[in-house]
This record gives structure tokens, sequence and C-alpha cells, in this order.
């Protein structure tokens, strides 16, 4: 398993119920797949340089996980797929 950092931008737009589902829903993504979570830090919402689909303020969050190489980009595609998330940066430790 290899460490990996994960930064997910949902929508500024999304009520802080939608918010916390869509981190709920990253969570079990990457527990479904076998994966690790070591730490979720919330940086707070933060208006954008441009705007991305609309938005102009995004909420960001950082996981800390651990995760089997080979799923990584069942991850990306399933993050693709959530309406809430804007935006999404994979970085290996």
């Amino acid at each position: 398993m290899n460490k990996y950092e994960l930064m997910v931008v949902i929508s500024g737009k999304s009520t802080p119920a939608k918010q916390k589902s869509a981190v709920e829903k990253v969570s079990s993504f990457i527990t479904q797949l076998k994966g690790k979570i070591d730490n979720v830090e919330e940086w707070g919402k933060v208006e954008l340089m441009y705007t991305i689909e609309g938005n102009d303020s995004g909420t960001f969050i950082l996981f800390n996980i651990e995760l089997n190489s080979l799923e990584v980009k069942k991850v990306s595609d399933k993050l693709k797929a959530e309406e809430e998330i804007i935006r999404f940066l994979i970085i290996k430790k």
C-alpha cells in the first residue's frame, strides 16, 4: 500500500449537509477499495481565482490515505462522477 494525499474541492454552493455527504462518499469509496484513511482536514471555504463549473468558491478537504496503487484509477473515476466535487487531485507521498 502506498501513501497518497487526496485534495477535494467541493462546490461552494453546496449546503453543509451536502458537503458532509460528499466527504462521507469519498471516505466510503476509499474503504470499499480496501484503503485506509489516516487523516481528514477541512481547510474551509476559499474564493477561487477563476470560476470552475460556475462556482467562484469551494470548500477544500485534504485526505491522507493509504491505497493500493492499482485502485487509484478507480477512486479517480468515482470522484469524477460526483456532482458536488468540482476538482480533485491525488498525489503520491
